[in-house]
């Protein structure tokens, strides 16, 4: 039987689930049709594994091949559901194509109708004044950019873009306060043409939200883009290499019971495991690149970061380029972890199923409770093996287990992180500081309160020096990922703690883990 803590634990996580999903209809609901599509992808992403969790917690074990059902099938309805979407977006953006062209010539028409006349006519009534302000402040207050230049920026706005009513001088460039006046990406992307236009690659435009929740305009010059690796920090991310290289050696050593660099003579012995591990690192560092090369953004080398407990914590990177989107933020953050998430979750798979009586590892049975998503799994494939006191179990067992927490440990929601990245493209500059800010509470609650896993407490210092801070804002930062990024993102991060919180005592019993 369930405890009280258990079932209320256990009711918590699923009136969660529920309200993340219910959340997401709200927000789909107002955009129709499509909105009600991409709210039901997030579900069929989301339903397989709330479905596994949810019958494994009531003591119901689904099988390997009905996992995989259930994942085929998830997947099979989700591009369904895409293409559905994609044709309804089509049909949307043919009617807005016509609505604009209707709007274009009765536009041209009522021009017609008033030419010769004063041009100050098409100001909104009440924005004169405002107007003839923004003129005056951008020729006498604004200092750092020069007149000639301030005068070719002022004439990109308009009113079928953004109607300039104010403009603030902002470090070496301007801030231009005014309406929008069209989606945020179209918008944008006709600013940044006509600002490159006429003034070449020297300014950056930047459609941000102010304080208070509005649009406005940045103005920046170029020389403010993010500068390329240093020769110093080549070399820095040389030797951090390398130091992994030997970590993730002696890491190997110490997992088939003795220390490499004491016993060289057995160095042929480390070379599988390390192998697998670097696999996947490289795939994680892969998928950044890939993502990155595809979005036409250049990121810096990684810089590995070693650990003695699990070889490394993965790498960071930085961003060279500045980036379009948010949409590309998310996409350049989340295709490490799932790239290296995918192969570890492989490895660990096919490592349960090879595992048999005399396989190379013998691990406490207890072991296993240490991850809700591995001691799960391991239950599904092992079976009753796990009331063994002592289980034996393949080495890609044991790679795909680092694996999964090394990819986790980097979706935790923080700074720079995957996981930071992934929520500030979701949510927001604000949400993401907030989530920085609590998982560097968390992680220093469970390192005082463990003080035995030294992981948390290296962890929260690394993020706290090196990652705590935000990634700069995207040029246009108004316009949000859609729904099934958001629902990916989500995905990712319920993993992410699905690994790394531990089974209860009392559940592992139950489910016949560790006796």
């Amino acid at each position: 039987m369930f405890t009280a803590s258990e079932t209320t634990a256990t009711v918590l996580i699923v009136l969660l689930a529920l309200g993340i999903l219910s959340w997401g209809f709200y927000r789909a609901k107002p955009f129709g049709k499509l909105g009600i599509l991409a709210w039901l992808q997030s579900v069929v992403l989301m339903a397989p594994w709330l479905l596994f969790f949810g019958l494994f917690a009531a003591g119901i074990y689904l099988n390997l091949v009905s996992i995989l059902f259930l994942l085929v099938t998830s997947a099979g309805l989700y591009m369904f559901l895409g293409n559905r979407l994609r044709a309804a977006g089509q049909d949307v953006a043919l009617r807005e194509k016509l609505s604009n062209m209707l709007d274009a010539n009765q536009e041209s028409s009522t021009r017609e109708n008033t030419s010769g006349e004063d041009i100050s006519k098409d100001i909104p009534v009440g924005a004169e004044a405002p107007a003839k302000e923004a003129i005056n402040r951008v020729s006498t207050e604004v200092a750092p950019i020069p007149d000639e230049d301030l005068k070719s920026i002022q004439g990109i706005f308009g009113i079928d873009t953004f109607f300039a009513t104010e403009t603030i001088p902002y470090q070496e460039g301007a801030i231009f306060k005014g309406n929008l006046r069209g989606e945020p990406d179209v918008v944008h992307s006709r600013l940044s043409a006509t600002l490159q236009e006429r003034l070449g690659e020297r300014y950056r435009l930047f459609l941000v939200e102010n304080p208070e929740g509005k649009p406005v305009v940045v103005i920046l010059p170029s020389s403010n883009d993010p500068q390329p690796t240093t020769v110093s920090q080549k070399i820095l991310a040389v030797v951090l290499f390398v130091a992994t290289i030997a970590t993730t050696l002696e890491t190997a050593g110490l997992l088939l019971n003795f220390d490499l660099f004491n016993n060289l003579d057995r160095f042929k012995e480390v070379l599988p495991i390390s192998a697998g591990i670097w696999t996947i690192l490289g795939s994680h560092e892969f998928g950044h690149r890939w993502l990155a090369r595809r979005h036409n953004v250049r990121i810096s080398p990684p810089f590995f970061i070693p650990s003695g407990q699990i070889a490394s914590f993965g790498a960071i990177t930085r961003f060279q380029s500045l980036l379009p989107n948010r949409t590309v933020l998310f996409d350049i953050a989340l295709a490490g972890p799932a790239l290296g998430g995918i192969v570890s979750l492989l490895m660990l798979v096919i490592g349960l199923v090879l595992s048999h009586e005399g396989s190379l590892f013998q691990l406490p049975a207890q072991f296993f409770q240490g991850s809700i998503l591995v001691g799960t799994l391991a239950r599904v494939v092992l079976g009753s093996a796990l009331q063994e006191s002592i289980v034996d179990v393949h080495p890609l067992m044991i790679i795909g287990w680092l694996g999964l927490v090394i990819t986790a440990l980097n979706l935790m929601p923080a700074g720079q992180l995957d996981g930071g990245r992934i929520v500030q493209a979701i949510y927001g500059r604000k949400i993401a500081q907030r989530a920085t800010v609590a998982t560097l509470i968390l992680l220093g609650i469970v390192s005082i309160t463990n003080p035995a896993n030294s992981i948390t407490l290296y962890w929260a210092i690394v993020i706290l020096f090196l990652q705590r801070g935000l990634e700069r804002p995207s040029l246009n930062e108004i316009t949000e990922p859609d729904d099934a990024r958001a629902a990916l993102g989500l995905l990712a991060l319920f993993l992410m703690i699905a690994t790394l919180i531990p089974l209860t005592p009392g559940l592992a019993g139950r489910l016949g883990i560790g006796g």
